[in-house]
Order: C-alpha cells, then sequence, then structure tokens
C-alpha cells in the first residue's frame, strides 16, 4: 500500500492520499471508496503516494470496524467488537511511515473523511458510555499534523465544494513551489523572489497576512535564515487557509487593471470594470474577467513582475477550477 502511484506526465505535486479513494479494496468491508475527481481530473497533474493506516499496521481485509474512544485530545483507537486496543501500535507504525514520507517530500494529504484512522475533521469520538460526538480527527492525521505543520491537509468529501477544493488546489501548488525554491535558490534573493511572485495571490487570501509577510521579507539578510524561513512558511500557509472572497478577488483585479490605465482606451475600461463588478456580485465567475484581464496585460507594456504573478496562471488551467469560484 505504500507504492508511489504517479499519474502525473509533468512534475506535478506529490500527495499522500488515503488509498481507497484512489479505488484500492483497503476498506474494513474490503470496498474501496473510488473518488474519480482525484483519479480521473487532478490525477493528471499530480503524483499519488497511497497510504492505508489499518492495512499498512497491519490489519487484515476485511477486518472488524474500529473506532475512536475517551479524550477528543488523546483518543484511543478501539476494536468495536473485541475491545483490542490499537492505539499504540498505530502511533508505532504513523512515526515510522511519516519518516518515509518525510524522504519523500510530499506537498499536500488528502484523507478519507470519517475514518477513525484517517478522518481529518469531525470524526466521531466516543465516550465510554458509547456517546459519539463530532469533535476530533483520526489517528494518522493527528500524527501528519505534529511532524508536518504547513503541509496542506484536506479530505475527501470537502473536495466537492468549489470554493475549499480551489482553495486546496491553490495551495498544494504554492507550497511545491516554496519547496523548490527552499531546495533550489535558499537565501533572501530567492525569497524576495518567490514573495513578488506570489503577491497577489496572497492579496487575494489573507490582504493582512500579505502585509506582515512584506515586512518580514523586507528582514532578509538581517535575520538569521532559519528563522526567517520558519516565520514566512508559517505565514504563507496560514494566510493561503483564509479563503478567498469575490470581494478580495475584485480588488486584486482591479489593482492589475491599474497598470493598464495608460494603455486601454474608455470602452475597453469600462467593459473590464463591469465585468469585475459583475463577478463581485456573483453574477460571473471568476474566469470571466481573469481572461480578459490576462488578454489586455499580453497586449500592453507593463511591468514585468506583473506577467510573473503566480495568481495570473496558479495551477494548471484544465483543472477549470476558476469557471465555478
Amino acid at each position: 500500500m505504500n507504492d508511489k502511484q504517479t499519474t502525473a506526465e509533468t512534475n506535478g505535486p506529490r500527495l499522500g492520499v488515503s488509498s481507497c479513494l484512489l479505488g484500492q479494496k483497503v476498506r474494513y468491508d474490503g470496498q474501496h471508496q473510488l473518488d474519480r475527481y482525484l483519479v480521473r481530473t487532478l490525477g493528471q497533474f499530480v503524483e499519488w503516494v497511497s497510504v492505508c493506516p489499518e492495512v499498512e499496521m497491519g490489519l487484515p481485509i476485511p477486518r472488524p470496524s474500529l473506532r475512536l474512544v475517551g479524550d477528543p485530545e488523546t483518543p484511543r483507537l478501539i476494536e468495536l467488537k473485541t475491545g483490542n486496543d490499537y492505539t499504540e501500535r498505530m502511533q508505532d507504525w504513523a512515526r515510522e511511515r511519516l519518516e518515509q514520507l518525510a524522504e519523500l517530500d510530499l506537498h499536500g494529504f488528502v484523507f478519507k473523511r470519517g475514518s477513525p484512522s484517517s478522518g481529518l475533521f469531525r470524526v466521531k469520538i466516543y465516550t465510554e458510555a458509547g456517546m459519539p460526538s463530532h469533535k476530533g480527527a483520526g489517528m494518522f492525521p493527528r500524527e501528519v499534523m505534529r511532524r508536518f505543520p504547513l503541509l496542506p491537509l484536506e479530505e475527501d468529501g470537502r473536495l466537492h465544494d468549489p470554493k475549499l477544493r480551489e482553495n486546496f488546489i491553490d495551495r498544494i501548488f504554492v507550497y511545491q513551489r516554496w519547496r523548490e525554491m527552499l531546495r533550489h535558490d535558499p537565501g533572501p534573493g530567492g525569497l524576495v523572489q518567490f514573495h513578488t511572485a506570489h503577491k497577489l495571490t496572497l492579496m487575494a487570501h489573507s490582504p493582512q497576512h500579505y502585509r506582515d509577510m512584506g515586512r518580514l521579507v523586507a528582514q532578509a539578510g538581517v535575520l538569521p535564515w532559519d528563522e526567517l524561513v520558519d516565520r514566512y512558511g508559517r505565514q504563507l500557509m496560514e494566510g493561503l487557509r483564509v479563503l478567498a472572497t469575490p470581494g478580495r478577488h475584485a480588488n486584486v483585479l482591479q489593482h492589475l487593471q491599474g497598470f493598464l490605465k495608460e494603455h486601454l482606451d474608455s470602452a475597453d475600461k469600462a467593459e473590464l470594470l463591469e465585468l469585475i463588478e459583475e463577478y463581485r456580485k456573483g453574477m460571473l465567475p471568476l474566469i470571466v474577467p481573469l481572461t480578459l484581464l490576462r488578454h489586455h496585460l499580453r497586449r500592453h507594456d507593463v511591468p514585468e513582475w506583473v506577467h510573473q504573478q503566480v495568481y495570473l496562471h496558479p495551477y494548471p488551467r484544465e483543472l477549470m477550477l476558476r469557471n465555478h469560484v
């Protein structure tokens, strides 16, 4: 279950994924939970690394169901039928598996919702009396979050929401570029170039993070590199977790339009402004004003850093994510 499954034709992000979502029959009932979007659409642009905690730690297929029991902060992993406690066994396996995953330099992870071993959000945790509450995360995601605190994480059910899907995919591609910068150009110059390319992306997510990170980058060459990278990385991924809104996207589009004010005639300006405003009001998807804006930017002499903005081409256009937000 720990073999890499490469489906991307390009060097796209490398993502961990619950094995059942790829169609592997590893669930407790011997079935799978194939997610067609992950396999057929996103799978064209990423490299999957499949993980099934319960099978990889040695449980059979099929097997008795497990549940989380006890304190929501430190629950136990218990077999429902026999009462067998698999907590330490799961934790021991997870520590070893995470060391293997660290060598692969993942850029994100998609978990199976609801699973006591793999669910990320609102997993049922039972009291000793058998009463459930939706308060926890599965055993393995807890360990992933501790080991890789910056890693973009999601679960399959939430990825059917267009805004959450776009946000997650935006984050995995940014995180891949961040890791590549640290590997190939780890210094103040590389950081400044990375930040410059992602300015408008950050503005669309969180203007406050954009401002704070700009002040932080200004200290490149002054702060110790390790401290600078740690602080910037945490703020980067924290800011990107904030969902971009039509209002903030519209502000970014208007900011970009400002570079065209000396080039467009009044009719072109009015058309672009109208499309931006209709998008802000929810009457059009983001792709409509953005496509026209990119058309004008290509035709006119604007600063080179504008063309380098990741915001204009954040991920493969074939994913069509901005057709739905």
